[in-house]
């Protein structure tokens, strides 16, 4: 930092693009005969926060006559909770960029960081793709330091803790480490922390989810590596379990680490009733997750070899013969459905009725009685489909349908034997993939036998006094012992 306040204002035009962008400017103010500049961005500042430190700062002239003394007398006269003194002007320009404003005196070789941000973003509100009968109806925002206030409303723990880096070199997007001092494992927040500082990109736009990737090194495995939640309580949960996660900014979406198959299974519902009806929730949602898995192929493998049924299931198959392979028909109702989600992401509110529809009448009825389909394939292809819905995991879901697609090439280039060997494979892959270290089957490979049990029903709060192992949690009792 140049001690001549000419020199960084100059230093700023030139890098902060001050002159060219008219959203970010300075302030110039004379106190006690020396300059002080005030430099911000309009848009990611409270101007009523600024314009009362600068009413103060000018109060000054009438207060006080040591002009030896202005640093101090400026730094306490700064009226916020947050003022942090930088020597950098590199450090200074981030500040600024991130919506907090900068305090340079002339003369001096330090500046004054305030925290006066106030991000232009939504309220807390329930999550679309996480809602719950009962419970709280607060979500994850775009804004990290909401996020961060709606984790540790949860968690008034002083251990809890939240590390704070910038990621991209252009972008210096924000992003937030969250664990639980003396529960979550150190060597795991190392690894984590050893992740973000060598990303070496120049930005992130699309914040967690290109996190992730580096984070993971997901590569073209289409199973989600990391579980995506957007509810405070479900963080809570995770980071009281030993877990960490990662709060970026600009991104309503949470990263918890690590985590197995099973985690992506979990929905905030089935902890929201009785132990009893959240236990039936989970296994009728586990039994849709496989429907929508092997439903059809074994349906179509039915119809392929229809002497591996038993008589007493002989009426499975088509009744109707059309001209049209039944393995063709599949794939264009399984593709068709497909189509329909992608439209209804697209698709404005106010036309997805009408899109309803009309999906209804040429996927459904007409389909049918053109014989473009038999009606045991909509059928069996809605109740796939219903089971794919019913995921908790948006990303398991695709992944999920992407396995269904190769079970049934698989069973119709090769019948029985095509089924064994695409399961296998995919039993093989599921068994083979890790995320930070953690065994992606887990509790099932390796076998856990009272954490499974945990995870085919859903245990009462009071008798879960042991955090998971798969975590490697410091402290292991979720209760104090009795004495």
């Amino acid at each position: 930092m140049f001690p001549k306040i000419q020199q960084n204002d100059e230093w700023y035009k030139e890098n902060a693009s001050m002159i060219t962008s008219f959203d970010v400017g300075v302030r110039k103010l004379l106190i006690l005969g020396r300059e002080v500049h005030v430099y911000y961005v309009t848009g990611l500042c409270d101007s009523a926060f600024i314009i009362e430190i600068t009413k103060v700062l000018v109060q000054i002239n009438d207060n006080e006559v040591e002009q030896a003394k202005l640093k101090d007398i400026i730094e306490n006269r700064l009226i916020h909770q947050q003022v942090k003194p930088l020597r950098t002007l590199d450090e200074g320009m981030d500040t600024i960029l991130s919506g907090l404003i900068f305090v340079l005196i002339d003369g001096e070789e330090v500046g004054f960081e305030v925290d006066v941000r106030m991000y232009p973003g939504r309220s807390p509100e329930e999550p679309d793709t996480e809602k719950v009968i009962r419970g709280a109806r607060d979500g994850y925002t775009e804004n990290i330091i909401i996020n961060t206030a709606l984790t540790r409303r949860r968690i008034r723990d002083g251990r809890l803790r939240f590390e704070i880096f910038k990621v991209g070199e252009r972008s210096k997007l924000d992003v937030a480490i969250g664990y639980i001092d003396e529960i979550a494992d150190p060597g795991l927040v190392e690894i984590i922390k050893k992740e973000l500082t060598s990303i070496k990109v120049d930005g992130l736009p699309m914040a967690d989810k290109s996190l992730e990737e580096y984070m993971v090194k997901q590569g073209f495995n289409p199973f989600p590596m990391v579980r995506y939640t957007e509810r405070p309580d479900t963080a809570a949960t995770h980071l009281l379990e030993g877990h960490v996660i990662l709060i970026t900014d600009t991104s309503p979406s949470v990263i918890i680490t690590p985590t197995t198959f099973f985690h992506h299974l979990q929905h905030a519902e089935e902890y929201r009733q009785s132990p009893a009806v959240g236990t039936f929730i989970r296994w009728v949602r586990l039994l849709g997750i496989l429907a929508s898995i092997f439903l059809l192929p074994l349906w179509l493998l039915f119809v392929l070899e229809p002497q591996l049924l038993p008589p007493a299931l002989q009426f499975i198959g088509p009744n109707e013969q059309t001209n049209i392979p039944t393995v063709i028909q599949i794939f264009l109702a399984d593709l068709g459905v497909e189509f329909l989600r992608m439209a209804a992401i697209h698709t404005p509110t106010a036309l997805a009725t009408a899109m309803g529809l009309i999906a209804a009448a040429l996927i459904g009825q007409i389909a049918i009685d053109v014989g473009l389909f038999v009606p045991e394939v909509i059928l069996y292809v809605a109740v796939a489909a219903i089971g794919t819905f019913a995921t908790p995991s948006y990303e398991l879901a695709i992944a999920n349908k992407m396995i269904r697609l190769m079970l049934l090439i698989g069973v119709a280039a090769f019948h029985t034997p095509g089924f064994v060997i695409v399961s296998t494979l995919y039993l093989i892959h599921l068994v083979s993939l890790k995320s930070l270290n953690t065994p992606y089957l887990w509790p099932f490979m390796p076998f856990n036998p009272n954490a499974l049990l945990q995870i085919i029903i859903r245990p009462a709060v009071p008798s879960a006094k042991s955090r998971p192992s798969i975590v490697h949690p410091q402290d292991k009792d979720r209760q104090p012992a009795e004495s």
